[in-house]
């Protein structure tokens, strides 16, 4: 009979808090890395997805995701409104309350479409954005987690890929659905012939560590409880971390001769991507391998943007898509079952099954977003205007700025931010003060 183990529910509601945290980490990394006059609008865009997603998810996203199976391809409506996820253990987390459980998956979902804002960011409406959070969280991602975790088509007992926090289900997931963005919004003013900057570098970092931070819930705690397992996955995470920041870096430092702050926190994010579907299958050796790879490949993927033509504002595609797919590749190499014993050992055979849940993420991901897309622009629209781009979405969405300077001996502190949003405002082109 199963029982609550109340070291393992303190422990899941530890990580539930953690993988939380991760979404406004999220939004601080991206506001960093956009111009000034979009800052807001790129945090804004993180912090509703963590208040939408999480009703919707109350509602009827997490029994699509982990309700009954029905086909191998969709959770049937036994938890429709939450109805019996309460006290009482949960199939897949036989020591915790089936409603821990719950509340840990529902960060998950949260964070995996505000993943997807980096690609459109400083270009789409926010009523859009909203439109389109809420359809891509029922249509895309609890399928998917239900394929994966859910008891589908891909996961344990049936094609037996290895995903242990998301690799295909968050990641992957939400890399390609970010390319579907890049490619239906199209590119920013001025993309190709203007340098777009990084506004605020601390900013980055901040969001960068957070994330860093956060990710031990993601890892560690879909052990779903205290135990070694959660413990293995807390050492592999680190380790590969550390190593994509250096797999970043050489090949940064080689090429440009330098190696810069941005460069060294994006690499970190790439090692946290790639090690996501492997951290409870491999050991901290291949751990350190697939930091590396996956920061090497990743800086590469990134560099290739440009060549390839799409605007993808914050590299989502050459971090997570790419990341994604190196980390559940690197998985079916490097598992053992010495580690996990309900997953596997790492050789062709696996390998194979892992490539076909990556092609299977891919492709699904992919066309449906364009769907929904496609959808969304005809109700409500989703590229703002010109004139809109060129003052900032921080006003023209939601008439603030990120940095307002207060009065001072009855004189306004000179503030170029606010100046020069408004004078894009009014002439509708591009301020000399945040000319990246």
């Amino acid at each position: 009979m199963p029982k609550i183990d109340t070291g393992d529910t303190a422990w899941m509601l530890a990580s539930a808090a953690l993988v939380m945290f991760m979404t406004p980490g999220l939004g601080l990394f991206y506001g960093g890395l956009v111009r000034a006059k979009n800052v807001l609008a790129t945090l804004m865009q993180s912090f509703v997805a963590l208040a939408l997603v999480s009703v919707l998810w109350a509602v009827i996203g997490y029994t699509l995701a982990f309700g009954p199976d029905k086909g191998l391809v969709i959770g049937g409506l036994k938890y429709l409104g939450l109805h019996g996820v309460g006290a009482d253990p949960a199939g897949l987390a036989p020591t915790i309350p089936s409603s821990v459980f719950m509340v840990f998956q529902m960060m998950f979902a949260v964070i995996t479409p505000a993943l997807i804002t980096g690609a459109f960011a400083e270009r789409m409406k926010f009523s859009g954005w909203l439109l389109f959070l809420g359809l891509w969280s029922l249509v895309v991602y609890s399928p998917v987690a239900h394929w994966v975790w859910g008891g589908g088509f891909l996961g344990v007992g049936h094609l037996g890929a290895l995903d242990f926090a998301g690799g295909t289900v968050v990641h992957i997931n939400a890399g390609v659905a970010a390319l579907a963005c890049a490619i239906y919004l199209g590119k920013r003013r001025g993309f190709g012939s203007e340098a777009f900057r990084p506004h605020n570098v601390p900013l980055v970092i901040l969001g960068a560590a957070i994330l860093w931070f956060g990710w031990f819930g993601f890892n560690a705690g879909s052990a779903l409880g205290a135990n070694g397992l959660a413990g293995s996955a807390f050492v592999t995470t680190q380790l590969a971390t550390a190593a994509a920041v250096f797999g970043w870096l050489i090949p940064e430092w080689i090429k440009h001769k330098r190696a810069t702050t941005v460069g060294a926190a994006t690499g970190a994010v790439a090692g946290l991507v790639a090690i996501t579907p492997a951290s409870g299958f491999v050991g901290p050796m291949p751990a350190i391998l697939i930091g590396l790879i996956a920061g090497g490949v990743c800086f590469f993927a990134v560099n290739l943007k440009s060549r390839m033509g799409y605007d993808d504002s914050l590299d989502v595609v050459g971090v997570h898509m790419i990341g994604g797919i190196v980390g559940a590749l690197l998985t079916g190499v490097f598992a053992s079952v010495a580690i996990n014993a309900a997953g596997a050992n790492g050789g062709l055979g696996q390998l194979g099954k892992q490539a076909i849940a990556v092609a299977v993420t891919l492709a699904y991901s992919f066309v449906v977003t364009m769907g929904i897309l496609k959808l969304s622009d005809k109700l409500v629209g989703l590229r703002v205007t010109v004139d809109d781009e060129a003052a900032g979405l921080d006003l023209s969405q939601h008439s603030e700025v990120g940095y307002n300077f207060s009065e001072r001996g009855g004189h306004v502190v000179h503030s170029p931010v606010v100046e020069a949003t408004a004078i894009t405002r009014d002439a509708a082109v591009e301020p000399e003060e945040v000319r990246e």
